[in-house]
């Protein structure tokens, strides 16, 4: 696949520092097998290295190195590493051929199918960026072995988003394989990857471009990535995406939109994978709708969301309903004490 996408024989093997030291040199080894010069790029690990500053390292090297419009990138890592590399890819040279190598299990569940590049901005996550499909995605479980359990754990927040809008059967079998999942049991991971890419896969291909259906794949995103920012992304994707998506359930059922009891369920849900529901960040309920404000989906304004119906079923009001920042701030200041004074989920 490396070979139909470079066909001068050449590619930039794009990875974080991390990833390069376990699986640079056998990966790129391979690669040289096939009769490819690849040419080992390497960035400081972690979603604060997810920068314009660390995009534009990675386009000099790539133009010191002398890689043509004839090469291609290949992306080894994370969906930080697939978030920079495919948005040099798409930028250079007007843009050149991407290929994926997904290392990690949000990465093989969700990050390198779809499309997004982009880099983080300080007021925003994946302010800038373009939409660039890989040539390919190669995903073996097999990288999966170096992850340790929490790291593996995160990716399937994705999963659950994708059971919870989309196929509620999905939802609960990856309930009851959680500690097979978790222990990292190659035939259930394999069956996990395939669903997941199978019903990305399908909302992707009928809306490229994310302007209509493609938006639900955002469930738990908007609150999740204002909870990145708040951290100053010291919290990972897959927590803030597990505690996004319990309380934007709980928005949809203060709004009459979700069917009651839906958060509670996800809830649980998260928690089987050891996936935090309620990190600090939710305390601060203005601060995050200012953050959320700032999410791309914003219209005149106007924060839009991802409602659920019910688990499996997203509301049938749209892909995002339109929520004013103040509803937010007071539906979550009112579930945040509601748990003080009851200690209620």
């Amino acid at each position: 696949m490396v070979a139909q996408a470079a066909s001068a024989g050449r590619c930039a093997l794009i990875s974080d520092e991390t990833v390069a030291s376990l699986w640079g040199l056998p990966v790129g080894a391979d690669l040289r097998g096939e009769g490819i010069d690849a040419v080992p790029v390497t960035f400081p690990p972690g979603e604060s290295n997810k920068t314009r500053e660390t995009w534009a390292d990675l386009t000099d090297a790539l133009v010191e190195a002398g890689l043509g419009r004839d090469s291609c990138v290949v992306s080894l890592g994370g969906g930080v590493v697939g978030d920079v590399a495919g948005f040099v890819a798409a930028t250079y040279m007007r843009s050149v051929p991407f290929v994926q190598v997904p290392t990690t299990t949000l990465a093989m569940i969700d990050a390198s199918v779809g499309g997004k590049t982009g880099v983080d901005h300080p007021v925003a996550k994946n302010m800038v960026g373009a939409f660039h499909p890989p040539a390919a995605v190669l995903a073996d479980p097999d990288f999966l072995g170096t992850l340790d359990k929490a790291r593996r754990a995160e990716g399937f927040a994705e999963a659950i988003k994708h059971g919870v809008i989309l196929d509620d059967a999905y939802a609960e079998w990856l309930i009851r394989r959680a500690p097979s999942l978790l222990s990292g049991n190659p035939d259930d991971v394999a069956r996990a990857v395939v669903r997941s890419v199978e019903l990305k896969a399908g909302v992707v291909s009928a809306d490229e471009f994310e302007v209509g259906a493609r938006q639900i794949l955002n469930f738990g995103h908007t609150v999740g990535h204002a909870l990145e920012a708040a951290s100053g992304y010291t919290l990972s994707h897959g927590h803030a995406v597990a505690a996004g998506m319990v309380a934007e359930a709980r928005i949809g059922e203060a709004l009459g939109v979700t069917a009651p009891g839906t958060g509670s369920e996800i809830r649980a849900m998260v928690q089987a994978f050891g996936l935090p529901s309620d990190p600090a960040g939710l305390m601060e309920a203005e601060r995050l709708a200012a953050l959320m404000a700032r999410d791309k989906k914003v219209r005149d304004g106007v924060v839009h969301l991802v409602l659920l119906k019910e688990v499996g079923k997203v509301s049938p009001l749209g892909p995002a309903v339109p929520v004013p920042g103040r509803e937010v701030v007071g539906i979550l200041e009112g579930w945040v004490a509601n748990r003080r004074s009851t200690g209620s989920p």
